[in-house]
């Protein structure tokens, strides 16, 4: 017994609780002295790490997007516009020069002009195509712009008018030659188809 005859007290058992509450108070306590120790030095090495991995990433988001980019033209010139085109060439068109004989009764003319010639050689041409062969051509004396084709196999000729397209006067001729030998006409002096959308013959 103590003096005074007073008991001792029994010593005070710490509670669950409050060894939880310190505890938690002391792990606080020691990560902001941590934070607090962090030296200058650091931060900057933790700066510069920060930098670095921003530059990677602008670096790589670059190459991928010009990478994109690339992918995108070649697909486009590819599957789009296909081959690349060829070169640009002017096409040059040749005039038709006459293989026949080509006569002038013209005393007047001063020779057989271009314009002439080429209208020749071009109906010669359109003449072959529908299996004709011209023999020579005549300018007879006393027309304007006339020409007379004589063909292989056929006793007369053919009157073209140089205004009037090729194509269409020996198209022309082509149906009147037909006809007669429907006809049974194997003979003539002319077929004249020097006027659009009519023809004669004699």
């Amino acid at each position: 017994m103590a003096e005074g005859g007073e008991e001792p007290k029994a010593p005070k058992l710490a509670r669950r609780k409050d060894h939880k509450k310190s505890t938690w108070k002391s792990g606080r306590t020691i990560g902001e002295r941590r934070e607090k120790l962090e030296t200058a030095s650091e931060r900057a090495l933790n700066h510069k790490k920060n930098e670095k991995r921003k530059r990677i990433r602008f670096v790589a988001t670059l190459i991928g997007f010009a990478t994109v980019m690339v992918v995108a033209v070649w697909a486009y010139n590819y599957f789009i516009k296909g081959a690349e085109p060829e070169e640009y060439s002017p096409v040059v068109e040749i005039p038709f020069v006459p293989t026949v004989e080509v006569i002038d009764e013209s005393p007047s003319s001063s020779g057989i002009t271009s314009r002439m010639k080429e209208y020749i050689g071009q109906a010669e041409a359109d003449f072959r195509e529908l299996g004709y062969t011209p023999v020579k051509v005549v300018i007879p004396k006393g027309t304007i712009r006339e020409v007379d084709f004589y063909l292989d196999g056929k006793t007369g000729h053919i009157k073209l008018f140089i205004d009037r397209p090729t194509g269409v006067s020996v198209e022309d001729a082509d149906r009147m030659l037909r006809y007669l030998e429907e006809q049974g006409i194997n003979e003539f002096t002319y077929i004249d188809v020097r006027i659009d959308s009519k023809a004669y013959w004699k």
